[in-house]
């Protein structure tokens, strides 16, 4: 019984940020990113939009939350001009929260999830990938009091506000099939591959 306490212990001490991590001591949505130094950026612009309190609520809601390095991506201006503009911040914003909490395990089966924003994202599983829109999911199930969050490596944008030009996403429109990268709208691979066989390389992500 020591053996396996302490195997469990040195497991958790090498997952940053994981379920295990954070078991002993389970924050909010929001504080859980704040302390996990990498959504400053993410933290900024909800303070900005005033949706702070929102996600300190008793929810449940899962967050496809972007690192600072995703913000990095957009281009030039972006970010600043979003900032400004609490209408589109918060549009923005809400499309990366989808109400209830939704676990890995639970992702992989959809195609979609309709966001608190109104429009939904796309998900899809593609040689053991998981993506909403053209995001990559690169952690998974890191539970807090509220909700669920799940880390994605690009800023994610309402369709609407990129048919619009509303915002500088960044991505050109793609005229290819399935595998192309940097869509528009459709996030890449809309309705190409299947869920079959991928579930592993998506929950292993997680501490589990």
């Amino acid at each position: 019984m020591r053996s396996l306490i302490l195997g469990t212990v040195a497991f958790c001490g090498l997952v940053a940020l994981s379920p295990c991590a954070i078991a002993q001591d389970k924050k909010d949505i929001v504080d859980t990113a704040v302390g996990a130094g990498q959504f400053k950026t993410l933290a900024k612009a909800l303070t900005e939009a005033g949706l702070i309190d929102t996600l300190k609520g008793k929810g449940p809601f899962t967050v496809f939350a972007p690192t600072d390095a995703a913000f990095a991506k957009l281009p030039p201006g972006t970010l600043d001009a979003l900032l400004k503009d609490k209408a589109k911040l918060t549009a923005v914003l809400t499309y990366h929260v989808v109400p209830g909490k939704v676990m890995a395990a639970d992702v992989v089966k959809l195609n979609s999830a309709k966001t608190v924003q109104g429009s939904p994202v796309k998900i899809t599983v593609n040689n053991g990938k998981v993506m909403v829109n053209q995001a990559n999911v690169v952690k998974t199930d890191i539970e807090t009091t509220n909700g669920v969050i799940h880390v994605i490596d690009a800023v994610i944008l309402p369709p609407e506000q990129i048919k619009s030009g509303s915002v500088n996403a960044g991505y050109a429109p793609v005229a290819g099939g399935c595998g192309t990268t940097n869509c528009a709208s459709d996030g890449c691979n809309n309705g190409c591959g299947n869920n079959h066989g991928q579930r592993r390389m998506f929950l292993r992500r997680g501490c589990r």
